[in-house]
């Protein structure tokens, strides 16, 4: 059973940081994109960063250069650093994989994704 779990959301000031993390299980992990994505309230999902199998990756324009998206396949966990936090920032953060693709959809493609992490919170207070 395919399975992710994402955590290491909280409370943050603006301008500081955190690292959430993304558990994977119940695939070859090495074989697959990883997607973050985010819902802030009363606003729809969007895509925040991918890394491929590969290790490509691809960001959002409002998160460039401040959020860096990783994976370490020994430990089956991808990983998202956000600096320079924004209260715009605030928003549950999703990963997300299909078991499909190696490569990442485009940040806009969230229907791709099969399988969804339950969320983690991201606060981000001004």
């Amino acid at each position: 059973e395919v399975q992710l779990q994402a955590f290491g959301g909280g409370l943050v000031q603006a301008g500081g940081s955190l690292r959430l993390s993304c558990a994977a299980s119940g695939f070859t992990f090495d074989d697959y994109a990883i997607g973050w994505f985010r819902q802030a309230p009363g606003k729809e999902r969007e895509g925040v960063s991918c890394i491929s199998s590969s290790d490509g990756r691809t960001y959002a324009d409002s998160v460039k250069g401040r959020f860096t998206t990783s994976r370490d396949n020994a430990k089956n966990t991808v990983y998202l650093q956000m600096n320079s936090l924004k209260p715009e920032d605030t928003a549950v953060y999703y990963c997300a994989t299909d078991t499909f693709s190696g490569d990442c959809y485009g940040l806009d493609e969230d229907y791709e994704y099969e399988y969804w992490g339950q969320g983690t919170e991201v606060t981000v207070s001004s």
